[in-house]
């Protein structure tokens, strides 16, 4: 069903599928704030949902066929729930219109003035960026983030502003449901290599999308970046170089120079809307990171300095390792990497190894299968044994987080500096070691 044929004045009860995912669940929030009904199933709770229901929402921790009942009037499901999920079948047998998150966001974003953030890297954190500015200028915006801001502890922002910030996924083309007034291209690289040709596939992509802002609109780009470029051609809108607005003076809380990248597209999207640059240079500089960007967790019994960090590419890890390595030159690196889908360490594995070879030692835990795959023969184990053989960096491959965290507890010290990378749940070892969980 198309997101255009659901119109949410008629919606009253909503059913989310997937609720603990960080986009839906920032969509749930919105459909609670405008006082809707809201139910959501996952296969476990989580911190996340245990907030949503305490905000309001009813949740499922199975996802059964009974979860679906006659009162419901719309089913969001997450990209990753295939088509035969028992949940979406019950829904369709009983006629409920059932869209994806990205059509549902769509639905939301579009009747505002949309700020759209899309790219391989830094998505998130410039989303909350743009966010931080655009409250501290007093447009009181509306976004839907993913991840957590620090400075509130939610993926949502309700505003009574005409504008709304998000997340824009390039996944499947999703982000074609959006209809962005601005849209900010942090960066074009090769990734989701299960679904796209090649990276002309992924531009071609792109460049659908900046072709649908208006002309009296902005694209906020890099327009020298070779693998941006073409994603640019026929486009009518206003094109703001956000290299032009990196500010080296300007002080971030959280580390590394693609940070201040990031901060540079904040800051060009402030000149496109008018903003005081010095209003958006201090909510920058205020700026608390999110959650599982660079995040400080805390400190092992044993003085280790420990991190958590969502990084699952290969470019994101990089740049996170040599940020970090920046800040805590005299700490030996430890970092706990999960990969993130079969493919995409299949896709990417030498450049994995390179990237993780940043650290002084590498555990890995099993790889985190995010949506059904076809058979690979990639594992950890041997992703392991690559880094020690083309590196001489010490690596090793675990069967499970607790061993992880037992293994981190019993070989780390003071002068150690732990990270924890994944899209997985890899975080939840950051925990153990600090002893938080």
């Amino acid at each position: 069903m198309k997101n255009e044929s659901v119109n949410l004045a008629d919606v009253a009860q909503v059913h989310c599928i997937g609720i603990g995912g960080i986009g839906l669940s920032a969509l749930a929030r919105y459909f609670l704030h405008e006082k809707k009904q809201v139910s959501g199933s996952d296969r476990a709770p989580s911190a996340l949902t245990d907030a949503l229901a305490a905000e309001g929402m009813r949740f499922f921790p199975e996802q059964v066929a009974g979860n679906i009942t006659d009162d419901i009037d719309l089913v969001v499901y997450t990209e990753a729930m295939p088509q035969d999920h028992e949940e979406l079948v019950a829904a369709r047998a009983k006629r409920i219109p059932c869209i994806n998150y990205f059509e549902a966001l769509g639905l939301v974003a579009n009747p505002y003035y949309l700020i759209a953030v899309a790219g391989a890297h830094g998505k998130t954190t410039t989303t909350a960026m743009v966010t931080d500015v655009l409250e501290a200028a007093g447009l009181d915006p509306t976004a839907a983030v993913g991840s957590l801001r620090a400075k509130t502890g939610s993926n949502f922002r309700a505003g009574k502003g005409k504008y709304f910030v998000v997340e824009a996924c390039e996944y499947r083309r999703d982000f074609l449901h959006l209809r962005p007034e601005i849209l900010v291209i942090t960066n074009i690289e090769e990734e989701h290599m299960d679904y796209f040709y090649g990276l002309v596939d992924i531009q071609d992509a792109f460049g659908e999308l900046a072709r649908r802002v208006p002309e009296s609109g902005h694209v906020v780009c890099n327009p020298a970046d070779e693998k941006v470029a073409p994603a640019l051609v026929g486009v009518s809108a206003k094109i703001i170089d956000y290299t032009k607005h990196i500010d080296p003076l300007l002080h971030l809380r959280v580390p590394g120079m693609h940070h201040l990248l990031n901060a540079g597209a904040a800051l060009a999207v402030a000149e496109a809307l008018g903003t005081d640059t010095v209003v958006a240079k201090q909510a920058l500089a205020n700026f608390a990171g999110t959650w599982r960007r660079s995040e400080y967790v805390g400190e092992t019994p044993e003085g280790a300095v420990v991190y958590d960090d969502y990084g699952h590419h290969p470019t994101e890890i990089e740049a996170t390792l040599r940020a970090f390595r920046e800040k805590y030159r005299e700490r030996r690196m430890v970092v706990a990497f999960q990969p993130h889908l079969h493919s995409r360490t299949e896709d990417f594995f030498d450049r994995f190894v390179a990237a993780l070879a940043l650290a002084d030692e590498v555990v890995l835990a099993p790889i985190f299968e995010a949506r059904k795959e076809t058979e690979h023969a990639v594992s950890s184990e041997k992703l392991a044994d690559a880094i020690v053989e083309r590196t001489r960096k010490k690596a090793q491959a675990f069967p499970d987080y607790d061993k992880i965290a037992a293994y981190l507890t019993e070989n780390t010290g003071w002068n150690d500096l732990i990270i924890t990378m994944g899209a997985g749940a890899i975080n939840t070892v950051a925990e153990m070691v600090t002893e938080k969980k």
